[in-house]
C-alpha cells in the first residue's frame, strides 16, 4: 500500500483548506430574561398587561406578513410533511433561482418543530384580579417554523429559519465552499466543483487565499442584508431601541481536501489505511455509509472489513461534543473535517467574533493535520536500532534523571502503547484520567491515577510523549508514535498469532484450520490440554469457568441457545480490542436495559457473545 507521503507527493493535484458548513443561531439578548421581556411588551410595544397573549398578537402579525411577502414576490410556499427531506424538495427551486443570477427567495417551507417560547400565567391568588400579576417561564412547544430557502449572490444556496414565537430566534445555514465558488466566479478564475468543494482550479494559490479571506464579516453582512429583506416580528422602532439579533455558533466545520490525480490509487490507499489502523489507531468508529437507509430490520450483516462498489468508508473520532472525520469524497478527494458542535470544547466562545472564528479554524486545521501526520507516521519505516535500544533499556535523560525501560512484550507496556496511539487523542491529547480509563480496559485489572502518573513520567523521560504547553495534557511525539505503532503492530499481528500457531501443545490441524481456538485464546485464557478436535481453555486465576472448544464439520446454522458475557469497565475499548483479534459486531449500537449496557458480538465462526459493562452479566446466561 502506498503510504501517506507517497500519496501527497505523487497523486495529489489540488490541496484546499477551508471553512465548510456553518450553522448559526441569531438571538436577541434583550429578550432572554423576564425583566427585559416585560419591558419590551409594556414600554416598547405599549401593551398594558405584559403577557404571552401580547406575544401572540405579534406572532399573528408576523405570520400574516410572511403570507403577504410570498404573494407579493411570487414565492412558492410548501408545507413539509413529517419525514420529508426538506433539502431535496428545495433543491430544484434553488437551482432555478440560481439560473436567474440575482439574490432571491426560492421557496418558503413551513414545518412544525420543537421550540422554546416565553409563556405567562396568572400568579397564585390573582386568578380573578382585574389587573393580575403575571409570572413567566419558558415552555417547550411544537410550533410552525418558516424556512426561507435563498439564493444569494455572495453565498450561493442558504436557508434562513424563523419562528413566530418569542424570543424570536433565527437559524442560518451557510457553506464556505459555496462562498469561495462565488468569489472565484466573480474573479473570472476557472474551476471544477465537487458536490461540496473543488476538484480543480486554474489558480490553486488564489483559491487558498480566497478561502483564507472568509471571516465573520461576510457572515454578519449576509445576516443584515437579508434581515432587511425578509419579514420580521420587529419594527424599525424596535431595532433602533436595541432589540437586535446577535449571532452565535451552533455548528462549525473546518475541512482539508486533497484531490487525487489517480482516484483508484487514492481510494485503494484510504481503504488500506482503514484496515491498517484498526488496531494501532483505535478509531472510535469506522463506519460505512450506504446509499440506502439501513435499519434494524434490514437483512444481512454489515462489516467494516467488506468494502464494495457503492460504499463509502469513513473514519470518525469523537472528542466531547465534536468529531473528526475522514472519508474519500466522490471517489477522488481525501476529505478531513473537524465538526465543532460546541465551541467550548476548544476554549472558544459561542458568539460570532473574529477571535472565536480564528480559534475554531485554527483548531480544525491543527486537528486535521495531526490526523494526517499520524497516518503518515504509521506508514513510515520502524525506528532505528539505537532508538529502540534507548526505549527498551534503562537510560538517563539529558539532565541526569533515570528513565526506566519500556520492555517489548511486557503486558503493561504493550497496553500503554496501545492506549496512547489512539486517534481519539489527536484532537486535544490525553490526560492522567483518560490514560487510566483506557489502561483499565486494556489490562482488565486495577490501574489508578498513581499508576498513570508513573507511566506518564517514564514516557516523557523516554521522549515518547510531550506535554501540551499550558495544560496537563499530553501528545505522542513523532518518535513516540513510531515506537507505539511498531510495538502494537508487531505484538498484535506477528508475535501473538505466530507464537500461538507454533505452540507445540496445539494440534497441528487446529493450528492450521481453527481461528476459533486462537481467537478465544487471545482473550487471555490459557490452554489446559487438548486431544483430537478438542481444546480446553481456562483463565490463569481459575476464577472463570472452563471453556471447551470442539471442531465440527457443519457450520453454525441457528442463533445461540447459550452465550458468554465478557464483563469490562469500558465496553467500547474492549469491543475494539476484540475486533482486532477477529471478532465482529453483530449490532453497531449498544443495547440498554434496566440500567445495564452491552454490545452483541460474534467470534470468527459466528458464535455470539456479549461485551457488558461492570454492572451487567454473568459468566454464561441464556441468550
Amino acid at each position: 500500500m502506498a503510504d501517506y507521503a507517497t500519496l501527497l507527493r505523487d497523486h495529489v493535484t489540488l490541496t484546499c483548506r477551508s471553512v465548510d458548513r456553518i450553522f448559526l443561531q441569531a438571538y436577541v439578548p434583550r429578550l432572554q430574561s423576564v425583566g427585559w421581556v416585560c419591558r419590551f411588551l409594556r414600554w416598547q410595544r405599549g401593551f398594558f398587561i405584559p403577557s404571552s397573549a401580547a406575544f401572540g398578537k405579534i406572532g399573528d402579525a408576523y405570520v400574516a406578513e410572511v403570507a403577504r411577502f410570498a404573494k407579493a414576490n411570487g414565492i412558492p410556499v410548501r408545507r413539509f410533511a413529517k419525514g420529508e427531506r426538506k433539502e431535496e424538495i428545495a433543491r430544484p427551486y434553488i437551482e432555478a433561482a440560481a439560473a436567474g443570477g440575482t439574490s432571491r427567495v426560492a421557496l418558503i417551507g413551513i414545518a412544525p418543530e420543537k421550540a422554546v417560547r416565553w409563556k405567562s400565567w396568572k400568579a397564585r391568588g390573582q386568578e380573578h384580579a382585574a389587573h393580575p400579576h403575571m409570572e413567566w417561564g419558558r415552555q417547550n412547544v411544537f410550533v410552525n417554523h418558516y424556512y426561507f430557502y435563498l439564493w444569494d449572490a455572495e453565498w450561493g444556496p442558504a436557508f434562513w429559519k424563523a419562528s413566530a414565537y418569542a424570543p424570536y430566534p433565527v437559524w442560518l445555514w451557510l457553506n464556505g465552499h459555496e462562498w469561495a465558488k462565488r468569489q472565484l466566479a466573480k474573479a473570472g478564475v476557472g474551476f471544477t466543483a465537487l458536490d461540496n468543494g473543488f476538484a480543480s482550479c486554474q489558480d490553486p494559490a488564489l483559491l487558498q487565499r480566497v478561502c483564507d479571506r472568509l471571516g465573520p464579516g461576510a457572515v454578519t453582512g449576509f445576516f443584515w442584508r437579508w434581515q432587511a429583506r425578509l419579514p420580521s416580528p420587529f419594527t424599525r422602532e424596535d431595532l433602533r431601541a436595541g432589540y437586535v439579533h446577535e449571532l452565535a455558533f451552533r455548528q462549525f466545520e473546518v475541512s482539508g481536501t486533497r484531490v487525487s490525480g489517480r482516484p483508484a490509487a487514492g481510494r485503494a490507499f484510504f481503504e488500506g489505511l482503514i484496515r491498517d489502523h484498526l488496531d494501532p489507531g483505535r478509531p472510535d468508529q469506522v463506519s460505512l455509509t450506504f446509499g440506502r437507509k439501513v435499519t434494524a430490520r434490514t437483512p444481512g450483516a454489515f462489516r467494516t472489513q467488506v468494502i464494495t462498489r457503492g460504499v463509502d468508508p469513513q473514519v470518525t473520532c469523537y472528542y466531547k461534543s465534536s468529531r473528526l472525520k475522514q472519508y474519500f469524497k466522490e471517489h477522488r478527494a481525501l476529505r478531513t473535517e473537524l465538526v465543532v458542535c460546541d465551541t467550548r470544547d476548544f476554549g472558544a466562545g459561542r458568539r460570532v467574533t473574529y477571535e472565536n472564528w480564528n480559534a475554531l479554524r485554527l483548531a480544525g486545521e491543527h486537528a486535521s493535520q495531526r490526523l494526517c501526520d499520524a497516518e503518515a507516521a504509521s506508514a513510515r519505516p520502524a525506528p532505528d536500532v539505537a532508538t529502540l535500544s534507548k526505549v527498551t533499556r534503562p537510560s538517563l535523560t539529558g539532565d541526569g534523571q533515570h528513565a526506566p525501560a519500556l520492555r517489548f512484550g511486557d503486558a503493561r507496556v504493550m497496553a500503554l502503547m496501545a492506549a496512547t496511539a489512539g486517534f481519539c487523542h489527536l484532537i486535544a491529547g490525553f490526560d492522567n484520567k483518560a490514560l487510566a480509563r483506557r489502561m483499565r480496559a486494556l489490562l482488565a485489572e486495577d490501574y489508578s491515577s498513581r499508576h498513570a502518573t508513573y507511566d506518564l513520567r517514564r514516557l516523557r523521560r523516554k521522549q515518547i510523549i510531550a506535554r501540551i504547553p499550558g495544560t496537563h495534557r499530553y501528545q505522542l511525539t513523532q518518535t513516540g508514535r513510531a515506537v507505539a505503532v511498531l510495538f502494537t503492530k508487531a505484538h498484535g499481528r506477528v508475535l501473538g498469532p505466530g507464537l500461538a500457531a507454533l505452540d507445540p501443545r496445539l494440534p497441528g490441524d487446529l493450528a492450521r484450520r481453527s481461528p476459533l481456538a486462537l481467537a478465544w485464546k487471545d482473550l487471555g485464557l490459557q490452554r489446559l490440554g487438548s486431544a483430537g478436535n478438542y481444546v480446553l481453555l481456562i483463565s490463569p486465576s481459575g476464577a472463570l469457568p472452563k471453556l471447551l472448544l470442539q471442531r465440527v464439520a457443519e457450520a453454525k446454522a441457528t442463533k445461540n441457545r447459550m452465550h458468554f458475557d465478557i464483563v469490562t469497565p469500558d465496553i467500547d475499548a474492549e469491543a475494539a480490542r476484540l475486533e482486532g483479534i477477529g471478532a465482529r459486531r453483530v449490532e453497531t449500537q449498544a443495547r440498554t436495559e434496566f440500567g445495564n449496557h452491552w454490545v452483541i458480538m460474534a467470534d470468527p465462526e459466528g458464535n455470539e457473545f456479549c461485551v457488558c459493562d461492570s454492572g451487567q452479566g454473568s459468566a454464561a446466561e441464556p441468550g
